[in-house]
This record gives structure tokens, C-alpha cells and sequence, in this order.
């Protein structure tokens, strides 16, 4: 379950004396539990690390003058920087097994209510996000690669209908289709046996790129006829609607769990986490880039290359539904508990899977 950094050069501890290692887990610890800026009084008293606060004073600095502490001009005390986090997750970090608690506590939410892939993905993130107290997210899988198991047709005016397609992982998607007027049921009814005839069991791209002439040589009704030659016509547009990349499948748990934090006390932080959370799109496009393979993603800070981001690490896992993959895991600010994130994350994404496959 090693991480994954993205898009950086990984921090590595080599350059580190043993006693600077421990000193600079010792101000995370502080820093993630209290929010507060470490002093080494404070780290002296409540890590016994068998140094004198005066030699533990010396190593912070050090650690200062290498980039991975902060010192805040009003304070005595240093917070860690983001190539400390990266460190401490490379290289200091021990992840602990979840309790038995935990582990229930995730097979109930997620398990609970609903088989479809949307809902699964949804109690997982509001889970997950209330266990590590951060902003669960979950971003759905590519559908290009689904297999159609189903397609219904079903009218909503007299020249519209909605063309509902039942995927592989139990994924659902539903596209509009314009008609030149009433279509008979009869004609309908046909056209729907057509459709599932010759399109189920084909991967959406599939469809897409070959719906021509699997319905070219169709005999039926005139306006049964008419009904396909539109999908003829359109299917590759249409399909590939229902194909596109999930970025409006987003999934976020609860974003208050990250404004009741420290961090977003002041206004223009506060400001961050809104515009974060209400940029869908956004979001969905950072999330489409962390899959493609197992164990855990971590991004911390400013390695997301995007200032809108800097005040965020985003640890995620990879999640799998037959041939299908899409990400699962939390938002929160760079002061995290990463030992524990982590393995709700990986946990997270494990069950997820067993789910859906």
C-alpha cells in the first residue's frame, strides 16, 4: 500500500540526521493534533525524545534552513512545510491496521441501500469523510469501457423520448432523443427488441463507432424504420454523450466537516474550500488523472501545480467495477492525520470494489 506522489519531485529523508527525523515527526504529530505551532518546550514535554529543549530548539532550525519547517512571524513555535508531509509520508509515517470498529462501521454505511453504482459511491464518500473527519470524494468510472446490458425507451412528449442505458457495474445513464412526432407504441416496443438485439453486450465506444451498420440492414415497420434511421443518423453523437467523461459524477460528503477546521477560519480560505467544492468540473478533472493503478495516491499542496489548490492534499485510492475503474478517497488541508487517512482510504476503495464487481 505504498503512495503515490503526483506530479512532483518526491521529498526524500536522505538528507536528514536520525535526530532531525525525529524532531520533524514529533512538530507533525504536534502540528496535526493541535493546530499549533510546535515549540520545543512543548515537543520536549510530550514526545520524550531525551534531547534538552535547547538541542530539540537547534534541530528545528536546521530543519528551518533545510525546507521543512515554518516559522510563523507570531509565533515561537514552526509549523511543517509541504516537503515535510512529503517526507513524513515517504518516509516516517507507520500506517496502523483500522480497528474492528472502523471496519463495520464502513461495511455498514457503504452496504446499506442500493445496489447502483452512484449510491455506493456516494454513502462511500459520505463514510469517509465522516471517519476521517475531511471532505469525502468520489469521482465515477469511465464509460466507454462499460457494456451495455440494457436499453429502454420510454416517451416523455410527443417529440421526445428518453433513451435509458442499464451498464455493467450498475451504472445507468439516461440520454434525451428528439423524434419528428408521435411515435406508436408499436413501433417503439420494435425498435427497443432492435436496440438490445444487436447493441447489448458492446462496450459504449463500441456502439458508438459501429451503431450505423449494426442497424443499417434492419427490417421493420416504416416508422419503426424511421425511429432507427435517427440512431443512425445520431448515435454516434448520442452515445457518445452517455460515454463522455464523468466529470459531473462527482461525489462530495459533507464540506462542512472542513470548515469547522482551523485552517479555514479566515475568510479567504474559507473562500477556497467553497469555490473548490461548488467547481465540479474542476474537481473531476483532477480526480480523472489520479487512477491507473493500485495503492494510494497523494497529492500535498503545492505539488498540485494549481494555486486553487495549494491549501489541499488530496489522498485517493483506486476503485474497480468489472472492467471499469474510477477514484475514491478525501480532500482536507495539508495538516492531516495521513496514517489514518490512509488506511480508511485503501479500506475505502478495497470494499467499493468487492461491491461492484
Amino acid at each position: 500500500m505504498g503512495p503515490r506522489s503526483k506530479g512532483c519531485e518526491m521529498a526524500h529523508s536522505s538528507e536528514l540526521s536520525e535526530r532531525e527525523r525525529q524532531v520533524l515527526e514529533a512538530v507533525i504529530h504536534s502540528y496535526v493534533a493541535t493546530a499549533e505551532p510546535a515549540g520545543s518546550r512543548t515537543l520536549s514535554r510530550r514526545f520524550g525524545l531525551g534531547i534538552s529543549p535547547a538541542t530539540i530548539r537547534n534541530t528545528m532550525s536546521d530543519l528551518e534552513e533545510k525546507g521543512f519547517l515554518f516559522h510563523p512571524h507570531t509565533s515561537a513555535g514552526r509549523i511543517p512545510t509541504d516537503k515535510a508531509y512529503r517526507t513524513y509520508v515517504d518516509s516516517l509515517m507507520r500506517v496502523d491496521p483500522l480497528t474492528g470498529d472502523e471496519r463495520r462501521r464502513l461495511a455498514e454505511d457503504i452496504q446499506g441501500g442500493g445496489s447502483a453504482i452512484e449510491n455506493i459511491l456516494r454513502r462511500a464518500a459520505q463514510s469517509l469523510g465522516v471517519l476521517t473527519q475531511e471532505l469525502g470524494v468520489a469521482l465515477g468510472p469511465r464509460l466507454d469501457r462499460a457494456a451495455l446490458r440494457q436499453v429502454e425507451l420510454v416517451r416523455v412528449s410527443s417529440d421526445r423520448l428518453l433513451m435509458v442505458l442499464s451498464l455493467s457495474g450498475g451504472a445507468v445513464r439516461t440520454i434525451f432523443v428528439e423524434v419528428p412526432g408521435i411515435i406508436a407504441d408499436e413501433a417503439l416496443i420494435g425498435v427497443t427488441i432492435v436496440l438490445n438485439e444487436r447493441l447489448a453486450g458492446l462496450t459504449l465506444d463500441q456502439v458508438r463507432t459501429s451503431l450505423a451498420s449494426r442497424l443499417r440492414d434492419v427490417a421493420t415497420t416504416p416508422q419503426a424504420a424511421e425511429l432507427l434511421n435517427i440512431f443512425v443518423q445520431e448515435g454516434e453523437q448520442v452515445f457518445g454523450r452517455a460515454a463522455a467523461d464523468p466529470l459531473d459524477t462527482v461525489v462530495l460528503g459533507q464540506p462542512s466537516l472542513l470548515a469547522d477546521k482551523p485552517e479555514f477560519a479566515s475568510g479567504e480560505r474559507l473562500r477556497q474550500l467553497i469555490e473548490l467544492t461548488e467547481t465540479r468540473q474542476q474537481l473531476g478533472r483532477m480526480l480523472e488523472t489520479r487512477g491507473g493503478g493500485p495503492g494510494i495516491s497523494i497529492t500535498i499542496g503545492n505539488e498540485h501545480g494549481d494555486p486553487r489548490l495549494e491549501p489541499f492534499t488530496v489522498v485517493t485510492a483506486e476503485y474497480n467495477a468489472g472492467s471499469l475503474s474510477g477514484v475514491i478517497g478525501v480532500i482536507g488541508p495539508t495538516r492531516m492525520p495521513y496514517d489514518k487517512v490512509i488506511a480508511l482510504v485503501d479500506h475505502t476503495s478495497r470494499l467499493v470494489s468487492n461491491l461492484l464487481c
